[in-house]
């Protein structure tokens, strides 16, 4: 038997109360001018309105469609209300129980459909992904002869799971993540509509503040956080859902962190503070705070490389290409798993030998160019390739360093308002005792009282 999509829920919610639906099912939206977020996909004339009858007759009838984005964002919800919309049936599979035989067994019921009643067929098949190539390859006759009408939801990026063939067939939308305000306004909704919780509580902003965190983008976990927070305030016959409530019903704490105020810089501060003293235990309970607030990663990320420069340095010269590397990976993958990588990065640097000379010598250098002392460059180091230089004494005298022993040559490169100052002053931490050891040498070769030899 065809499987339709929502049918025997539908079915069920009717003929039991449906308060006893979780309230993430019940604010499901009925129409997309309720859908919250994705209103770029929503304009008229849009894909999705087509689909659900604006304009969708004609012989640039309604495309099929692939919906990309993360969990709990809207894909499964757009759906639902194409499902409740539309005057075609509708039919849904999931990649992860079907197979060819499903997919074969709805192309045909939807030819019959077509020709016996004139009903056009809607298939949303989720977790698409999941199907391997043959399996998407059994798509591709009813998709190009509109046989039937596709949505199909997926989490990975479909230029790598989903056959190419399939995808020049359909149009890709990319679902954007919820914002805080996305949520508050669902939440809101919740709160007051009959069919959420019909106003028998009220929301405080901190409480909210902590949903907002627990859900991060997620609208049915925000919905079923919001729910189990006011269940419990109802319970304790209490008409506001409290902090502390929220903080019962939901197992995890608020985290005291404004991620626009004093405590964003607090923790970031004591964060590096505690790397650069080599406390890695420390390090790590700042970092953990930081994630659970929500703190975006891409800002810790960044915290990290000044680290890997301001406080090691030369000490260990890997360290900055391990927080590049850091915020590379997070800026690809995300939260949960860049609290991985920023774990990763974060023991590494505070377990590293220390140096700030990175930070001293450049500091040195621009306060002594801030106070004027510049000067011209040395005429022999003044570029000396176009027509004239030579006259001007520009070049004339260069020493090429790759032609004497060692590529040290003897001569002046610093204007002479600061020959002669020593900027960078090198500890013997770590790798940079090896650089303390060059650099002395390296001098004593550029004021030509070294050796020769390389």
């Amino acid at each position: 038997m065809e499987p339709d999509l929502f049918t025997a829920a539908a079915e069920d919610r009717r003929e039991k109360d449906p308060a006893s639906s979780p309230l993430a099912v019940r604010m499901r939206p009925r129409t997309l001018d309720e859908v919250v977020g994705q209103q770029h996909l929503l304009k008229p004339g849009s894909p999705l309105r087509r689909l659900v009858g604006d304009g969708a007759g004609g012989p640039a009838g309604a495309s099929s469609v692939i919906l990309w984005g993360p969990p709990g964002i809207g894909k499964t919800t757009l759906a639902y209300v194409v499902s409740q919309a539309t005057q075609k049936r509708f039919v849904e599979l999931s990649a992860i129980t079907a197979g060819v035989k499903e997919v074969r067994a709805v192309i045909e019921g939807a030819k019959r459909a077509a020709g016996g009643y004139g009903k056009d067929t809607v298939l949303f098949l989720d977790e698409i992904h999941r199907f391997s190539k043959a399996q998407q390859d059994s798509l591709l006759p009813a998709v190009e002869n509109r046989w039937v009408t596709l949505i199909a939801a997926t989490t990975e990026n479909p230029y790598f799971s989903i056959i190419s063939p399939l995808l020049s067939r359909s149009l890709l939308l990319t679902l954007e993540p919820l914002t805080d305000e996305d949520l508050s306004a669902l939440m809101r909704r919740a709160l007051t509509e009959e069919r959420g919780l019909g106003g028998a509580v009220t929301l405080p902003a901190d409480a909210e503040a902590h949903l907002l965190r627990i859900a991060g983008g997620d609208a049915r976990r925000a919905l079923t956080a919001l729910e189990a927070g006011a269940g419990s305030a109802i319970a304790k016959g209490e008409s506001e859902i409290s902090l502390r409530t929220v903080e019962e019903a939901v197992d995890r704490a608020a985290v005291k962190y404004d991620r626009d105020g004093d405590q964003h810089y607090d923790v970031a501060s004591a964060l590096i503070k505690s790397i650069r003293g080599s406390d890695v235990d420390a390090a790590l309970h700042y970092l953990a705070r930081m994630i659970e607030a929500g703190e975006d990663p891409r800002f810790i990320a960044r915290r990290l490389m000044i680290s890997a420069s301001e406080d090691i340095g030369l000490a260990d010269p890997t360290a900055l290409p391990l927080a590049v590397a850091a915020a590379q990976a997070v800026a690809m993958i995300g939260f949960p798993e860049a609290a991985l990588t920023l774990s990763h990065a974060t023991i590494a640097l505070a377990l590293a030998p220390k140096s700030n000379t990175a930070t001293t010598a450049i500091g040195a250098a621009l306060a002594d160019v801030r106070a004027g002392l510049a000067g011209p460059v040395p005429t022999h180091l003044r570029d000396g390739h176009y027509k004239g230089a030579a006259k001007l004494g520009h070049a004339v005298g260069y020493v090429y360093p790759h032609d004497v022993p060692g590529a040290i040559a003897a001569q002046q490169y610093a204007p002479d308002a600061v020959h002669g100052k020593r900027y960078y002053e090198p500890t013997r931490y770590g790798a940079e005792a090896r650089y303390a050891d060059v650099v002395e040498k390296v001098r004593e070769r550029l004021r030509g009282s070294g050796p020769s030899g390389g």
